[in-house]
């Protein structure tokens, strides 16, 4: 399997949710459950990218390696890329990026994003699972992305993609339509590649920063999860959520 490393870009600005990463889930703050399922994966190393001295204190104090980055990123991608660069990584070491509101998400599934770029036709790997209902194939919220016979990314939108030209199509648009889910991995050169151009047309239209790699031609090979994984964290529903189903698991 491929060796990797996992990067955890955290932010303490949320509009929904301000301070997120500090939120506390069942006595701990969320950013240590997540750190805790990165270090349950099979990555070398996980480590926390901050630019916020409350999260690295805290951070710190629960053992994870932290690096604290400049204050001027625009996503995580970027937030990564200067980790990468500060500590040397080369242009063949793979990243997996977890989000820092992702506490439910099950090591297993980080191992399967990470292995998916074993093979070397893919410059990015990230997972995707089947729709659960109507609702959410219309939900704005929920990204959609849609495959090409090789399990290669098409497009992703948060529109309703693809669009079905009549009541009969609906089934088979819904079908072909995959929840997408926010966990990406990379080898450095790809991510640096990322970063240095600008955001595309795509990327401006439906703020998905995915989409850029599609512009610039790049392969992003989509996984459906072993399991499906649990729910990210938004809002403050989303965090009694996650709360319930950790207590449930642990």
């Amino acid at each position: 399997m491929t060796d990797f490393v996992v990067v955890i870009p955290a932010r303490y600005a949320s509009t929904r949710l301000p301070g997120k990463p500090l939120r506390e889930i069942n006595g701990l703050p969320m950013i240590e459950h997540v750190y805790r399922r990165g270090c349950e994966s099979a990555a070398r190393d996980v480590v926390i990218a901050t630019d916020d001295e409350r999260i690295a204190g805290a951070a710190e104090a629960f053992g994870a390696t932290v690096c604290m980055t400049g204050d001027q990123h625009r996503s995580g991608t970027e937030r990564i890329a200067e980790v990468a660069d500060l500590f040397d990584w080369s242009d063949n070491t793979t990243v997996v990026n977890l989000q820092g509101d992702e506490p439910a998400m099950p090591a297993t599934l980080i191992d399967q994003c990470a292995a998916l770029l074993d093979d070397s036709a893919a410059d990015l790997a990230t997972l995707a699972s089947p729709l659960l209902s109507d609702a959410d194939f219309e939900n704005p919220n929920i990204v959609k992305v849609v495959l090409d016979d090789r399990g290669n990314a098409l497009y992703f939108s948060r529109a309703t993609i693809p669009y079905p030209r009549d009541a009969q199509a609906r089934d088979a648009a819904r079908a072909a339509a995959l929840h997408h889910h926010g966990m990406y991995a990379y080898r450095c050169g790809v991510l640096r590649r990322l970063v240095a151009a600008p955001p595309s047309p795509l990327e401006l239209a439906e703020h998905l920063e995915q989409l850029r790699a599609l512009s610039l031609g790049m392969t992003i090979r989509v996984g459906i999860p072993a399991q499906r994984p649990g729910a990210g964290v938004d809002t403050e529903d989303d965090l009694a959520a996650v709360a319930r189903e950790l207590a449930e698991t642990s």
